[in-house]
């Protein structure tokens, strides 16, 4: 039986939660590539409405769908570097690297 594509990505993304994931798919996949792709979907959103003059829409759309993502890809790969088994210093920079992003990703 061929589980449906919905209910892999919310397991990926309770596995993320979690931090079951292995860092590199964490980081990559859900900090990076994800955390951009998010991002930047959700800010031209954010510009489009407001040329419409929709300010509150505006910000619902831009803040509410990015800082709930940004949050929950920074606890995962903060998780899943406290299960990483390779060298601590790749741990730490995932850490910091993605606190960075996330941080900069959700105040511009």
């Amino acid at each position: 039986m061929r589980v449906p594509s919905q209910i892999r990505a919310m397991k990926q993304l309770q596995a993320l939660w979690q931090g079951s994931l292995d860092l590199g798919n964490a980081f990559w996949t859900w900090a990076i590539v994800g955390g951009l792709i998010v991002n930047l979907t959700t800010s031209i959103l954010f510009i489009g409405l407001m040329t419409f003059d929709l300010p509150w829409l505006a910000l619902l759309v831009g803040y509410g769908c990015s800082l709930p993502y940004n949050f929950v890809a920074l606890v995962g790969v903060w998780r899943s570097s406290a299960r990483y088994q390779g060298p601590s210093l790749h741990a730490e920079l995932a850490r910091g690297v993605t606190a960075i992003l996330m941080v900069a990703l959700s105040v511009t």
